[in-house]
């Protein structure tokens, strides 16, 4: 593992709070046997050509479905979603959110479905490899640091044709209540591109007050374990803020544009808080 990859200080035993008001177990076992289900039916669509023209040639779900498709997963597993801020442009769009959970994936494809960046290592994995990449999925090498360019130049291109690319340029999960700095090489495609970036807020909350971090997969945290910490918490409620574009033509390098999109985003402090020696994040990641 490189030294240069960002990490969290978070960990389980440390950052995540346990479920006081946990739902009945059968509760819970439904609400996995739905979510696992609906990622059944999520191969099947993505298997089946959909829409047409361009993107039925392609093999690429319709926007519109996989926006369904998200908001149902994570309703599935026993959280409430909740929208609000400004729109979303069409064209070409760097969508960026702070990283807390893989929900957070689903959470900004339903915003608007995007090219999610992704390390290498999933093309290789089973199944999931072929339907990530099917699915417009952009891979990343992490560990390479003469790869960045050409990943940047790749972006910039997705980006030039007028698609939205997904990035948590934390590049790794922390627990919600602690947020980490924005690494900034996926700004310089925003700005090749010419396009603007939408930052997102997302936490989640329970029926108690403050920022609940249930959801939180950090450190050595499983995706099991997650998953029903997750299924099993009552009143578990994402809240899904996006804020106004941040147009590339008002900021003259990466650097200022990175921390005009943190800026953006109410809750989360400017400036540099990023800490290092915790374990690199499970979940997809960005530069």
């Amino acid at each position: 593992m490189s030294a240069w990859l960002p990490a969290a200080p978070c960990t389980p035993g440390a950052c995540v709070e346990p479920s006081r008001a946990a739902a009945a177990v059968p509760r819970a076992v439904l609400r996995l046997a739905a979510v696992a289900v609906l990622l059944l039916a999520g191969v099947a669509i993505a298997l089946t050509p959909l829409g047409r023209g361009r993107a039925r040639r392609r093999g690429r779900v319709p926007a519109a479905v996989v926006r369904r498709w998200c908001r149902w997963i994570v309703r599935a597993a026993g959280v409430r979603v909740r929208f609000t801020g400004a729109a979303v442009p069409a064209g070409g769009l760097l969508l960026v959110a702070n990283h807390v959970s893989w929900l957070d994936i689903p959470l900004l494809a339903a915003v608007r479905p995007a090219r999610m960046l992704a390390k290498s290592e999933i093309r290789r994995w089973p199944v999931a490899g072929p339907l990530a990449a099917r699915g417009g999925v952009l891979f990343i090498e992490r560990d390479r640091l003469r790869a960045l360019p050409h990943t940047v130049a790749t972006i910039t291109r997705s980006l030039h044709a007028g698609a939205a690319v997904a990035a948590f340029p934390e590049g790794s999960t922390w627990c919600g209540r602690a947020h980490g700095p924005y690494r900034r090489a996926v700004f310089q495609a925003a700005l090749d591109a010419g396009v603007p970036v939408q930052p997102v807020r997302i936490r989640y909350r329970t029926e108690g007050p403050g920022v609940s971090t249930a959801p939180a997969f950090v450190g050595e945290d499983t995706l099991l374990a997650s998953l029903w910490r997750v299924a099993s918490t009552r009143g578990l409620t994402a809240e899904v803020e996006v804020c106004a574009p941040v147009p590339p033509d008002r900021h003259h390098d990466r650097r200022s544009l990175a921390e005009a999109a943190r800026n953006g985003v109410p809750g989360i402090p400017a400036g540099r808080h990023g800490h290092h020696g915790a374990a690199p994040s499970k979940s997809m990641c960005a530069l």
